[in-house]
């Protein structure tokens, strides 16, 4: 695995999606903390419903324990609600590990174990 500290940098994230809200798009931004004892080695989204994942947001970077990045979904729409998938070191104990937020209502993410 790489090792390559991702440290508080902007990603931005190409997301193919629908949406149904009339207003206008802009994009989603929101820190992502990673609060577990673990690196963080791919992260992943797409709007809620979406039976496919996008491209892994990180890259050949990570997201070492008690960092924090932010995070641009730069999708063009305006859909609040994501699926999340976050993978972790393969010395890790952890389990991959996903979940659904409302991401414009939070601002903000921690990944906890």
């Amino acid at each position: 695995m790489k090792s390559k500290v991702l440290g508080s940098i902007a990603l931005a994230v190409s997301i193919v999606s629908a949406s149904a809200m009339p207003s206008r798009a802009e994009d989603l931004k929101f820190q992502l903390t990673n609060g577990t004892n673990s690196v963080l080695t791919r992260f992943y989204s797409s709007p809620a419903g979406i039976d496919n994942w996008e491209e892994d947001v990180f890259g050949e970077n990570v997201l070492n324990p008690g960092e924090t990045a932010n995070i641009t979904i730069a999708d063009g729409r305006t859909v609040c609600k994501y699926d999340m998938r976050f993978e972790f070191d393969e010395d890790s104990d952890l389990e991959t590990t996903e979940d659904t937020q409302d991401l414009c209502a939070l601002g903000s993410y921690t990944i906890h174990e």
